[in-house]
């Protein structure tokens, strides 16, 4: 009997494993724009003070060519859960994949300053949507036990696209003066690569149980390990009957709300995307040299990439909560560091290296893991679309406010970043308090235990 039950627990473990391999292949071609989100947020930071002397920019223009993309984002996260709602998430995310094509072409062919703009807007229309459908679809075909890895997938490639970014600057670098096409044109290969992929995945089963095509959701949640799809989606047709197909801002969901939008804005007001944005920069400021501070931001997405690393391999094991707590101790020493730095002048001191790097190890591992895992867990199936819609547009108003305003700050002021630092340090103070108080764990937890445990029933 025991024989019995060994033999049959084991061949229970390959069958699991076998339908999670299925379950990790979809989910990391979706996070493919995970890659291109980070690629096309971090390319542009060897760009900008090229682009800066080619036009004759001043800063507040310097600001907002570089926050174009961002202003496109915004608008782009805003509009995502339209189609993904109406069309269906692999439909919006093959759309996604053409943006940003047509983006990187346009960039690295432009020759005037507002075509430019214009193609930089566009990739932001692709990374805003990418932010809002890719972990959506992560998260709503993945089983429980694993789903902080594989939405987690989307950090990840976000942070291996940053890593790809800052090393194809620094090696297209001596290219001459059009260095700067090569290192926004190459993104045109993993765009292509992403929109012949997505050819090969499902459609999201929790989407098509919203339309009442449960038989293909049923066969999809088999496929991906869900031993819970049948009462997965009996559930979700009691949910929808109950009247969760209401609007979002109806007080119902006004925790989640507050949840997404609160850790949206944290995790900009940390500065991340000022120093991504303007890596080299920074690092000018600090006294390196050109060529080694186009080699400094490697060492950062290096950085990030093993960190995000670590942070996936625990976030189903410590959870959400505990990942972000730790974090914000990090966060806070090391941006209390790098304002110090800046302190007594514009220059600030080679320190800064490790005091960046440090910090974004932190930011990896908390804020960065986990805030797009967070946001498409907490909104019930109905209405997913809106709340992460409504959590990524938060999120990249803020990152258009931080990166418009950081040159203005930095050039307006020797103190400049010194001002800027301290006050990105001030901020996780506050976003510590806010994780300790009031933040929920969700780890291990299916999608619809938690919106019950919200009170949202």
């Amino acid at each position: 009997m025991l024989v019995t039950e060994t033999s049959s627990r084991s061949e229970q473990q390959l069958s699991y494993g076998k339908f999670s391999m299925y379950a990790l292949r979809i989910s990391l071609i979706a996070a493919l724009g995970g890659f291109l989100f980070g690629f096309e947020t971090a390319v542009i930071s060897g760009a900008e003070k090229t682009i800066q002397k080619l036009w004759s920019l001043s800063s507040g223009w310097q600001g907002f060519t570089v926050a174009s993309s961002l202003i496109g984002t915004v608008i782009g996260s805003l509009l995502a859960g339209y189609p993904a709602q109406r069309f269906g998430r692999k439909k919006t995310l093959m759309g996604i994949a053409m943006l940003y094509l047509v983006s990187a072409i346009g960039c690295a062919l432009t020759g005037k300053w507002i075509l430019f703009v214009i193609s930089r807007f566009i990739g932001g229309l692709a990374v805003g949507a990418s932010s809002v459908v890719g972990p959506m679809y992560i998260a709503e075909i993945a089983p429980a036990p694993m789903r902080g890895r594989l939405a987690g997938s989307f950090q990840l490639n976000i942070v291996f696209g940053i890593f790809v970014a800052y090393t194809s600057n620094f090696l297209f670098l001596g290219l001459g003066d059009d260095s700067w096409r090569w290192m926004l044109g190459v993104m045109v290969l993993p765009a292509a690569l992403f929109a012949i992929l997505l050819r090969t995945i499902p459609e999201s089963p929790r989407w098509l149980v919203l339309n009442n095509r449960d038989e293909e959701a049923r066969k999809i949640f088999e496929r991906t390990g869900d031993t819970e799809a049948m009462n997965n989606i009996m559930e979700e047709h009691t949910l929808a009957a109950g009247g969760t197909k209401e609007s979002l801002f109806n007080g119902r969901y006004r925790k989640p709300i507050m949840f997404a939008v609160l850790l949206a804005m944290f995790n900009q007001l940390a500065g991340i995307n000022a120093i991504l944005y303007y890596a080299p920069r920074i690092f000018e400021m600090a006294g390196f040299g050109q060529e080694k501070a186009f080699l400094q931001p490697v060492y950062i997405g290096a950085a990030n990439l093993l960190f995000t690393l670590l942070a996936m391999s625990l976030i189903d094991r410590f959870g959400r909560k505990t990942l972000l707590i730790i974090g914000s101790f990090g966060m806070i020493l090391f941006l209390g560091l790098t304002a110090l730095a800046f302190r007594e002048s514009a220059t600030g001191n080679t320190n800064v290296l490790y005091y960046l790097i440090g910090f974004i190890a932190f930011f990896a591992f908390s804020q960065g893991a986990v805030i797009w895992v967070f946001i498409s867990e907490i909104f019930p199936n109905s209405v997913r679309s809106q709340g992460g819609a409504l959590g990524s547009f938060t999120h990249w108003i803020m990152a258009a406010i931080i990166s418009w305003t950081f040159p203005v700050i930095v050039e307006g002021s020797e103190r400049g970043g010194y001002y800027s630092f301290l006050f990105y340090c001030v901020m996780m103070v506050l976003h510590l308090l806010f994780v300790w108080k009031f933040l929920p764990e969700t780890k291990g937890k299916s999608l619809e235990r938690i919106q019950k445990e919200l009170g949202i029933e």
